[in-house]
């Protein structure tokens, strides 16, 4: 089994664009299986990772695809969730959405995407999700 984990966000657009591109490896869908990490940073509410739009929308693009999917949630830093859980299950990839910050905006608030890609010897694939 090829196993994958994609960090998914609050945007639905770059949920979609994640789904979207592991539909597009060539691969054979039954022997795939991705786990969609959502991290709440905060979670006073208690949500669940079930309630996160952008992780419904990027399971039913994947389903839609015959890859079965599992969904994962943490709590804390999203870059941390995303490499503990692409080690506990020894993935083959990890699959992340990338987004636009300055150089500057990088350095102030950091990169979850730079983050994971430092932070891992596993193939990291980054998609583009910007939403428009």
């Amino acid at each position: 089994m090829y196993e994958i984990v994609a960090g998914i966000d609050k945007s639905e657009a770059r949920g979609t664009a994640i789904a979207e591109a592991i539909t597009e490896i060539p691969m054979d869908a039954s022997q795939v299986r991705v786990t969609l990490l959502h991290d709440f940073e905060e979670n006073p509410e208690g949500a669940s990772v079930d309630q996160v739009a952008s992780v419904r929308r990027a399971r039913d693009v994947l389903e839609e695809a015959d890859i079965e999917v599992a969904l994962e949630e943490s709590s804390g830093e999203p870059a941390d969730a995303i490499l503990r859980l692409a080690d506990e299950q020894d993935a083959d990839m990890i699959v992340v959405a990338g987004r636009k910050r300055t150089p500057t905006g990088k350095v102030l608030f950091g990169s979850v995407t730079q983050s994971v890609i430092l932070g891992t010897d596993r193939s990291v694939l980054v998609c583009s999700g910007e939403e428009n």
